[in-house]
């Protein structure tokens, strides 16, 4: 048996506040694609307001945790995070203070986003078998995004998930 890895990034575009996006089917193709049998996928968000979670992807349970989770992080909480004038910068932030404050003065007031993503998580890594994904009947793999366009009075978002498989190939 030969040790197989396969990287990959996908694209992923969101259209609400809070956007729930399944991707099992992309992140399958990821790991048929690498030929591995016995294994892992991991799946991570490469964004602070963006979270990774395995679940049931049936309409009325998405549109039940969307709500709660604007419940439990409501935009309109006084969060310190959101009181950017107040806000240091980091040491050796590239182009100093001044730099700093401009890259404020377009931050978005997003707190409750980040913390949306630290209640759902950053990642998932899920076991391969027999060259299949273990996730259950009614688990999909699925992307939270705390901080879609209606936040940011934008266009939609495209995100970026890497996806990474490990192990086997059979061979």
């Amino acid at each position: 048996m030969a040790y197989v890895t396969q990287y990959e990034q996908l694209s992923v575009k969101t259209g609400r506040t809070v956007s729930m996006v399944d991707i099992t089917k992309e992140v399958a193709a990821v790991v048929a694609k690498s030929g591995c049998v016995e294994g892992t996928v991991t799946v991570l968000s490469k964004h602070s307001t963006v979270g990774v979670m395995i679940n049931e992807f049936e309409e009325r349970f998405v549109s039940d945790a969307r709500q709660w989770l604007q419940r439990i992080a409501p935009p309109s909480y006084p969060w310190l995070h959101n009181d950017i004038d107040f806000r240091a910068g980091p040491p050796g932030y590239p182009g100093g203070d001044d730099a700093w404050r401009a890259m404020r003065m377009q931050e978005p007031p997003n707190a409750h986003s980040h913390i949306i993503q630290f209640v759902v998580g950053t990642s998932e890594t899920v076991p391969i078998h027999e060259g299949k994904m273990t996730i259950g009947t009614f688990q999909n793999i699925i992307i939270v995004d705390a901080d879609g366009p209606a936040a940011n009075l934008g266009s939609p978002k495209s995100r970026t998930i890497c996806v990474q498989v490990q192990g086997c190939n059979g061979k």
